[in-house]
């Protein structure tokens, strides 16, 4: 009797460790989420900084020339035989927009990229030949010549496999790369998403914008039409 009753005294108070370790845990991961973009942040004077309701930071600027940059960090999930991914999207916009078509590459397509602007692009496109397979979609009205200057681009941009879409549309340029795998422990063992990151580098994230810049400028004939205030 005295044994079982130790038992379960034991059970109890192991659980209730257990549960209070869990959750500073899970505070210490929100709060490590929330830092990460902070060193990038301070190479845009104009930085400013809030938060996804899922605690990862976003961050907005404007570039020099006027166009905004927008910084966010992907948490996902949806691949069920796959390790959590995060990704670093930056969108640039334009300060206008630009009289020219949209085109996308998306790299290793499953269909379950909810966050991909080229499944939403109508129309299929003969993807450039790359070692990864990639999905190339535009909305239609692209010249000849602007496709092959495009995929021109596309080719040397996937050439990096962190690289996951590229995007170009009148309103502004996306880049969508790979930064870390979730911690393969964390995510069979409790199923939750942890990343073995404490910061997300300056370098990488200057890395990006340029990328995004480069594209901007691909398709660069054409004047601007529209003011608009958001990317595709």
């Amino acid at each position: 009797m005295i044994t079982t009753i130790a038992l379960s005294a034991f059970i109890a108070a192991a659980g209730a460790w257990i549960g209070k370790r869990a959750i500073s845990d899970h505070r210490a991961s929100l709060a490590k989420r929330r830092g990460l973009l902070d060193e990038a942040a301070r190479s845009f004077p104009d930085a400013r900084i809030s938060f996804a309701p899922d605690h990862f930071p976003i961050l907005v600027s404007r570039l020099e020339d006027g166009r905004q940059v927008r910084i966010e960090l992907l948490a996902d999930t949806m691949v069920t035989r796959r390790l959590p991914q995060l990704w670093l999207r930056v969108t640039l916009s334009e300060v206008s927009e630009r009289s020219r078509p949209a085109i996308g590459v998306l790299a290793r397509p499953t269909g379950a990229e909810y966050y991909s602007l080229v499944h939403d692009l109508p129309e299929w496109m003969a993807p450039p030949q790359m070692d990864a397979s990639v999905l190339m979609r535009g909305d239609g009205r692209a010249t000849a010549c602007q496709v092959e200057r495009a995929i021109a681009i596309f080719r040397n941009l996937f050439s990096d496999p962190a690289l996951k879409e590229a995007v170009i549309s009148p309103r502004g340029t996306r880049v969508i790369r790979q930064v870390a795998q979730g911690e393969r422990g964390a995510h069979l063992l409790l199923r939750q998403i942890r990343f073995a990151v404490t910061t997300i580098s300056a370098d990488l994230v200057s890395k990006a914008v340029a990328e995004a810049q480069s594209l901007s400028e691909a398709l660069a004939a054409g004047g601007a039409i529209t003011a608009v205030h958001e990317a595709a």
